[in-house]
């Protein structure tokens, strides 16, 4: 799973630690996330997405996704600029 919540979090200049209170858990869970290392819960995906103004497909990738035709929304990091 690819997902976008370093660079949504950085473009909001938010440190983990300030997004872990947004959203309820700890700081070492929104590293776990941004690291790969950890695929959150669907409520959580849904209240990270939410809470980025986007939609959960943007915020969360399958892997490999981008090599599929029509498959993902592209690279999020491209359209931050527009989103901030």
């Amino acid at each position: 799973m690819i997902n976008h919540i370093r660079a949504l979090r950085k473009a909001r200049q938010l440190t983990q630690a300030e997004l872990a209170e947004q959203m309820g858990v700890s700081r070492n869970t929104i590293n776990s996330i941004e690291m790969g290392r950890y695929i959150p819960s669907l409520p959580l995906a849904l209240a990270l997405a939410r809470f980025f103004g986007r939609p959960v497909e943007e915020v969360f990738t399958p892997a490999g996704a981008r090599n599929r035709p029509g498959a993902g929304h592209g690279d999020v990091s491209d359209r931050l600029a527009g989103h901030r």
